[in-house]
């Protein structure tokens, strides 16, 4: 029989034909708790993975309802640029007792629009990527979930495309922190200029992107929503010694610009 499990943080596993063995597991400083890539959860990960005992789609939902604890808005309906922030946006209508509508389908026929050689190509890949389901919406005030703004060039374009079809308001609101800081972890985030939230157009961001209003949700909110049920879970196993809860760590470099180890140089 087959048995999936997460390799442990410094865990080294060898696999081979006849089985699976654990040689060691490198361990780290005793005060130090891990520091798990908190954007595996946001965006990177499929959201049928399982991190720390926890799958990643139900931590998007809570990121979602969190959101709407700290940013709700008076409006008709949710939705979400399909289909990665999905999850968020569910969590955000339900919180919020708001319905989820979709209001645009993907055209299965369209290459990936950030591999195109050029901004502009980008934008324009993004008006050929979706179709407008404008019967779901027209008239309407509408909440857009998204999962992360990088660059700002993306959602402009399709707040533009909602409100020529129909959209009275279109409000965005999006389930993670805005990004300022560089990865040096192995995750390839644009430059410190290319990020949206440490251009001056961030100052004035719903205006830039065309939006009604821009929010999006707090670093201790995106960390509650992670560790909320990791804690739960310590807290109600009885093999865990008292002196482990607490010792959650996860990365928030590329948002608070505090690193898990040394910068060397």
């Amino acid at each position: 029989s087959r048995y999936y499990r997460e390799v442990l943080p410094g865990e080294i596993v060898k696999i081979s034909r006849h089985d699976v063995q654990t040689l060691d597991v490198v361990r780290r400083p005793e005060k130090d708790p891990s520091a798990f890539c908190i954007f595996e959860y946001v965006y990177f990960a499929r959201p049928d993975s399982i991190f720390e005992g926890q799958m990643v789609y139900s931590v998007r939902r809570r990121c979602g309802q969190q959101l709407a604890i700290e940013a709700p808005v008076e409006a008709d309906l949710v939705s979400t640029v399909p289909e990665s922030a999905t999850p968020a946006a569910l969590g955000y209508a339900q919180k919020c007792g708001l319905p989820y509508v979709e209001v645009l389908c993907k055209n299965r026929y369209v290459g990936r629009t950030f591999i195109q050689p050029n901004m502009r190509l980008r934008q324009l890949g993004v008006a050929k990527k979706f179709g407008v389901l404008s019967d779901n919406f027209k008239g309407k005030r509408v909440v857009i979930i998204d999962d992360s703004i990088v660059r700002g060039n993306t959602i402009s374009p399709i707040i533009k495309l909602l409100r020529e079809s129909g959209a009275k308001e279109v409000h965005i609101r999006v389930a993670s922190p805005p990004i300022r800081f560089p990865c040096y972890m192995g995750i390839n985030i644009p430059t410190k200029e290319e990020l949206i939230a440490n251009r001056p157009e961030f100052r004035d961001l719903a205006n830039y992107i065309g939006a009604d209003s821009v929010v999006y949700l707090s670093v201790e909110g995106l960390v509650s929503s992670v560790q909320e049920s990791i804690k739960a879970r310590q807290e109600n196993s009885l093999k865990t010694q008292k002196s482990l809860i607490g010792k959650i760590g996860h990365c928030t470099a590329c948002l608070t610009g505090e690193y898990p180890v040394e910068l060397e140089w």
